[in-house]
């Protein structure tokens, strides 16, 4: 049998990366605020804003000429008692009750702005509407002209001083979440010094701090490998992020890009049993003080959850769905105006919300929405236990304590329960169906359900119709079908019922598939149609190509197909939000650190010319 030959580096790239992703993370995170851009904005205009900029794109409304015009939506979604909500002001000369300018003066001051005469040098037929916006702030907008305006560019004015506070045009204009609003998503996770401890806590456990034993030449090195080059792609984003919090859309969207193409080649390699480690996983901490580091983030992250976070409009959304099922309303349409696009998740999303609505129910308002904070805490919580008992069976207790304690130190998964989103309901259930792997039917229960949250994982069914060694037999197949169907089924009944269907497809598959937004390059740059449905048939031809292809796989392969064909859906995306990392994170954990073998499969897979065994345990620094 030939020999198998190994390429040793003798550089460090790990290091050199490491250092190429801190200083541009901390330069990102000096980078100016879009108010600084302007001029500083009042604290109040800006509190208020952040708390509503939650939403996930502003509804571009239509103005006419008329005097009866209606204010813009575009500032956020807004609920009509909101006090900071636009109210158009007809009277040019007159100013309105409480306020010292006139509807013409905020005109001309918002019109001497810079980015404005450059953008009615673009569109000199552009009309502008004047809006008292809160107290002491004005909002002018201007629209395109024509029976179908759109908004091309809004700016703040302070009545008090005559500053123009801040200056939208292009995107930023109608995604008020492109602005980027302090702490609009997850507030205090966001702050540096949360984020980059964080970020050292999830690496250094798996960081080479001693030299190895002395080598042919005498020299100690340290050992690295490409298992840190994984973990810091997988802390990459949190540079496109920093840029994400400051506005900087045109350099945060295509900076997500390389990371997840690294991640997308890198599972696929696992998936087909290519780049899997020789050596045994080495642990710089012992276990028992990860499992101790562990429960202390557990801690820290309910205890940042109920005190400093925000529920965005995806939580809301999981309420105000579970409200209309214990009233018996249909699940889709007919959504309240604050959040009306929020019933475009599949069923069991808002299914699974309803005992925390019921519990600790709900105002009928987009409050501090508690019934939210408790589901994200328990997705989160049941996620990590999964994890943990996922690992327990596949290698022992090592391997379940290194993947509950990836989750519990991934910032991204704190982002999200920051955030308080229904993200982390979509790793829970992955991470059930990995559990149930082995069994037909059970893993087609758990597959469906998790494609009935946000529809993606549907394209693991032909993956999970497979599974894993020996290769399903017809009656296996049968079970995983008739599973698969039945759970589909029952999950939409309450659909069904209501004759809902009509609306169900409306407002979740043809709205999603229709969605277009600059958090991705196909709706920020434009022009990439052709390239977008190359990106989105290759990931439907790899969804059912592992069906068939590898021959062999056990849960590593599983996982890592898993995790290439969501990252791959996510690429040819026209929406895409940080977490989302989160869908495929327990899957890219699993194929990573399950992979690497033991001191003592090492040593008989080497004796025997093959790779080492897969069901062998991780080894620890130190340990026997």
């Amino acid at each position: 049998m030939p020999a198998r030959h190994t390429v040793r580096l003798t550089i460090r790239p790990a290091a050199l990366l490491a250092a190429f992703l801190l200083a541009a993370l901390l330069a990102a995170l000096g980078l100016p605020g879009p108010a600084a851009a302007a001029t500083t904005a009042s604290t109040t205009a800006t509190a208020t804003t952040s708390t509503t900029a939650t939403a996930t794109a502003s509804t571009t409304a239509t103005a006419t000429v008329t005097a009866t015009a209606t204010t813009t939506a575009t500032a956020t979604a807004t609920s009509p008692t909101d006090p900071n909500a636009p109210v158009l002001v007809t009277s040019q000369t007159t100013p309105p009750k409480g306020y010292r300018l006139t509807a013409a003066q905020v005109e001309r001051i918002a019109a001497a702005s810079l980015a404005i005469r450059a953008e009615l040098r673009r569109h000199p037929q552009a009309i502008a509407y004047e809006y008292t916006k809160g107290s002491g702030q004005w909002q002018v907008s201007w629209f395109s002209a024509g029976r179908h305006q759109v908004e091309l560019a809004q700016v703040y004015v302070d009545d008090a001083t005559g500053a123009v506070t801040h200056v939208w045009t292009g995107f930023q204009v109608a995604w008020t979440m492109a602005r980027g609003y302090p702490g609009a998503f997850g507030r205090r996770v966001n702050a540096w010094y949360v984020w980059v401890p964080l970020c050292v806590l999830f690496l250094a456990p798996f960081l080479p701090w001693r030299r190895t034993r002395p080598s042919a030449d005498g020299r100690r090195r340290r050992r690295w490998s490409l298992l840190h080059l994984d973990l810091l792609a997988l802390l990459g984003p949190s540079i496109s992020l920093a840029f994400f919090n400051h506005g900087t859309i045109g350099l945060s969207t295509p900076l997500m890009y390389p990371f997840m193409l690294y991640l997308l080649v890198r599972m696929l390699l696992l998936g087909f049993g290519r780049g899997r480690p020789r050596e045994p996983l080495r642990l710089s901490w012992s276990v028992a003080w990860l499992a101790i580091l562990m429960v202390f983030l557990v801690g820290f992250r309910i205890g940042l959850n109920l005190a400093n976070s925000n529920v965005i409009d995806v939580g809301y959304s999981g309420v105000i769905g579970a409200d209309k099922l214990l009233h018996d309303k249909p699940l889709y349409g007919g959504w309240p105006k604050d959040n009306a696009s929020g019933d475009t998740y599949g069923p069991v999303t808002y299914y699974v919300y309803v005992p925390f609505r019921a519990i600790f129910g709900w105002s009928g308002r987009w409050d501090d929405l508690p019934a939210a904070h408790a589901a994200a805490i328990v997705f989160d919580l049941l996620t990590l236990l999964g994890l943990y008992w996922l690992g327990r069976r596949f290698r022992g207790p090592t391997l379940g304590v290194v993947l509950a304690y990836a989750w519990a130190a991934y910032p991204f998964t704190l982002w999200t329960l920051s955030s308080n989103t229904n993200d982390s309901l979509v790793a829970l259930l992955l991470v059930v169906a990995l559990l149930v792997i082995s069994s037909a039917p059970a893993r087609g229960v758990a597959g469906a359900l998790a494609g009935l949250t946000k529809f993606a994982p549907l394209a693991l069914g032909p993956l999970f119709l497979r599974g894993v060694d020996p290769p399903p037999r017809r009656r296996a197949v049968v079970l995983y079908v008739f599973a698969y169907a039945a759970t589909l089924l029952v999950a939409m009944l309450p659909v069904l019922l209501h004759d809902n269907l009509t609306a169900f497809w409306r407002d979740t598959i043809d709205y999603q598939a229709g969605r277009s937004s600059p958090f991705s390059i196909w709706g920020l740059w434009g022009g990439l149609g052709i390239e977008q449905h190359l990106v989105q048939g290759a990931t439907v031809a790899l969804a059912l190509a592992v069906m068939i292809v590898p021959r062999r796989r056990g849960l590593v392969e599983v996982a890592g197909l898993g995790a290439a064909i969501l990252i791959a859906l996510q690429l040819g995306a026209g929406y895409w939000l940080y977490s989302y990392i989160v869908w495929f994170f327990p899957m890219v954990a699993v194929a990573l650190f399950g992979s690497f073998p033991s001191e003592v499969g090492r040593v008989v897979a080497a004796a025997l010319g093959q790779h080492p065994a897969e069901t062998a345990p991780v080894a620890v620094a130190g340990a026997p």
